[in-house]
């Protein structure tokens, strides 16, 4: 799937390699407004004269590298995602899943205080406008089956085990609850 972001007035454009492929973040100097997966943007649909660098774009660059590096276990960036209040809450809500575990939708729906809301919490997984960052990849099946992912659910498994590895590099298994 190919999305393109309509820029805000400030919002610049950068497009950063990483170790899964081409990711594009979009922002101004004060936040984040979009992180696109590998080969779900088309960069020829941006502006040229608006790509660059601001200052919330720069961060997002190191910290997303620092990610891959397995330097960085939690984002902490200033984000505004563009999306209503539910959706913003059910994104806002992935930064608390841990690094190196995942959740159901179920919990998820649960956590942001509508427990049958399952469906509607993966309308708005579907649509995280900051992927990663917000990490959607992090949110499974009831089952524990990997399911849906905007990127693809082979980039899904290859984050989710990137993350295993990084948080458990011995066993590469999941993290108990103390």
């Amino acid at each position: 799937m190919t999305v393109t972001a309509k820029l805000a007035t400030s919002d610049e454009w950068t497009v950063m390699g990483t170790p899964v492929g081409e990711m594009m973040v979009i922002g101004d100097d004060e936040v984040v407004h979009f992180v696109h997966l590998p080969d779900s943007y088309d960069e020829g649909a941006f502006a040229a004269d608006r790509k660059g660098r601001p200052a919330a774009v720069r961060v997002a660059v190191e910290q997303i590298d620092a990610y891959f590096a397995g330097d960085l276990l939690e984002f902490s960036l200033p984000l505004d995602p563009l999306g209503t209040d539910f959706q913003r809450r059910v994104w806002f809500a992935l930064a608390d899943i841990a690094y190196g575990d995942t959740e159901s939708y179920g919990d998820l729906a649960t956590r942001v205080g509508n427990p049958k809301a399952c469906r509607a919490v993966g309308l708005a997984n579907g649509r995280n406008p900051i992927p990663l960052v917000l990490p959607c990849h992090r949110v499974i099946g009831a089952n524990g089956s990997l399911t849906g992912y905007g990127g693809g659910l082979e980039l899904k498994k290859r984050l989710l085990d990137h993350e295993r590895t990084v948080a458990h590099p011995v066993s590469g298994g999941r993290r108990r609850a103390s």
